[in-house]
């Protein structure tokens, strides 16, 4: 059954195209263009700021050309992930969407319903004449998963309205109206390599099967870090065993929590069967500690090939104790909002390449004070280890407004259409509102969505009842929107 066929059908027309032009950070040209093309068709206004950000103006609809102007947002990227047997090109191939019961998933790679959804919903307003609103604007932002580019660089004097409606939230009957700020550690170690002993044997020690998902709203649900995984089994093995560390990679994004990992190493001979059995014991401990939320989570050794170099012994001795000491996971929960996460980090990306070993995390908190002391902790573990550290791409949290007219708006429809009030939440994640603030002081600020489960994995699917509540919801607040004060 094709997408189309789901309801509403123009918003699930446009996520089939939106899933035929690949669109992953850093690479959304192709989608900017067609979405340009079709506006310009539409004869709606375009402008393209100095970032690539897309701007599109529509006028009010006879009646509501009184009413506070609304900007509806959503970012055009996608996290590009893919399960390890799954041939795919995020920069050539197609997402192969397909109905699975009540939800929507991809064929071995994560769907893109993080924003695509929203960003669907935008076009379908602005490409419907029946839909009745005041003035009109969408912001679609460039690179939000991969630095927020787009937000980071958003200039005044290009809209006009008061009102922005963020498309980015992913639980259906939650309302956000705040959200954690972030930063990046950047980490490289210099590489040091001797070469490699005789009499020992080469394997590939690898972790794979745990479920990912997004390093912010999904740090609480105590999933395995496949990073975290494998340099424990390693920091605790490499002295029983004298094993001698050649390479270790694991995770692909910051902001994606790791789902496989492994390790290049060698073994002395005479300790190959004892190796193998320690390995198996691990996994068996591994089971244990997570076998709530990690079912499928498989450790084990393959024979690879010949390896005519490893790491140097101070290299790998500091290399390792830094990664077992850098924390991962919930820091600390918010004393003011219950059940939300307030600091929390990631340790994302481990790659061992030819003159350096990088290692990236993504630190989140609500409090920019809790922020800077979680990356001076994990900035001193790895100084002390010799590494080299640096933070980047901090970006503040979204402050929440409590008297905000735009949350009452939504709130109120919300109630009026599904005879029950939404949850308002703040999210532990990175939306763009924060960064707006800095060029945009005075826009009132609300962030809703979809259900959308394990974004950031091959695992997201989204809930396909909730995208036409979303969609109700979305029409009936433009309705709603309060005339312009005087």
């Amino acid at each position: 059954m094709p997408l189309s066929t789901l309801s509403p059908q123009s918003v699930w027309s446009w996520f089939s195209q939106l899933c035929a032009i690949p669109h992953p950070s850093k690479h959304e040209e192709a989608l900017a263009t067609y979405i340009i093309d079709w506006a310009t068709k539409k004869n709606l206004t375009v402008t393209r700021d100095t970032v690539g950000n897309i701007i599109i103006k529509k006028p009010a609809t006879p009646g509501y050309e009184n009413r506070k102007g609304v900007i509806m947002q959503a970012h055009l990227d996608m996290v590009p992930q893919k399960n390890n047997d799954t041939q795919h090109d995020f920069l050539t191939d197609p997402i192969k969407p397909y109905i699975d019961g009540e939800w929507v998933t991809a064929q071995g790679t994560t769907l893109g319903a993080d924003n695509g959804i929203g960003l669907c919903a935008t076009l379908a307003v602005l490409g419907d004449e029946n839909i009745e609103h005041g003035p009109l604007e969408a912001l679609l932002t460039v690179d939000e998963e991969a630095g927020m580019t787009g937000a980071f660089g958003l200039e005044p004097g290009y809209f006009d309205g008061e009102i922005l409606l963020n498309t980015d939230s992913e639980e259906e009957g939650e309302v956000y109206m705040g959200c954690a700020g972030g930063v990046d550690a950047n980490i490289s170690f210099a590489t040091e390599f001797e070469a490699a002993p005789a009499e020992h044997t080469a394997f590939s020690l690898v972790v794979e099967g745990l479920k990912g998902g997004h390093s912010g709203v999904d740090i609480h649900l105590g999933r395995g870090n496949a990073n975290k995984v494998l340099t424990r089994v390693l920091f605790e093995l490499s002295d029983t065993f004298k094993l001698k560390l050649a390479s270790i990679d694991g995770g692909s994004l910051r902001n994606a929590l790791p789902r496989e990992a492994s390790a290049e190493l060698l073994v002395p001979n005479e300790q190959v069967t004892e190796f193998k059995q320690a390995v198996t014991q691990w996994t068996e401990t591994f089971k244990q500690e997570l076998q709530a939320v990690e079912p499928d989570l498989a450790i084990f050794v393959d024979p690879t090939d010949d390896i005519e170099q490893v790491l140097s012994q101070s290299l790998q001795t500091r290399l390792l104790a830094a990664l077992y000491g850098c924390p991962h996971g919930v820091f600390r929960m918010s004393d003011e909002i219950d059940g939300v996460v307030e600091t929390s980090n990631n340790l994302g990306v481990i790659q061992t390449r030819h003159n350096e070993i990088r290692v990236q995390c993504l630190i989140r908190s609500l409090m920019d004070s809790r922020r800077i002391d979680t990356q001076n902790t994990i900035g001193s573990i790895f100084s002390l280890a010799g590494a080299t550290v640096d933070f980047s791409g901090a970006y503040p949290g979204w402050k929440p407004n409590t008297s905000s007219e735009a949350m009452a708006v939504v709130r109120d429809t919300y109630n009026e259409l599904f005879g029950e009030i939404p949850k308002v939440m703040v999210i532990h994640a990175g939306l763009e509102c924060g960064l707006f603030k800095d060029a945009y002081p005075h826009w009132d600020m609300v962030s809703y969505g979809p259900t959308i489960r394990f974004p950031h994995s091959p695992d997201e699917k989204v809930k396909i009842d909730t995208v036409e509540r979303f969609w109700q919801l979305t029409l009936a607040i433009l309705k709603n929107i309060p005339e312009k004060t005087a």
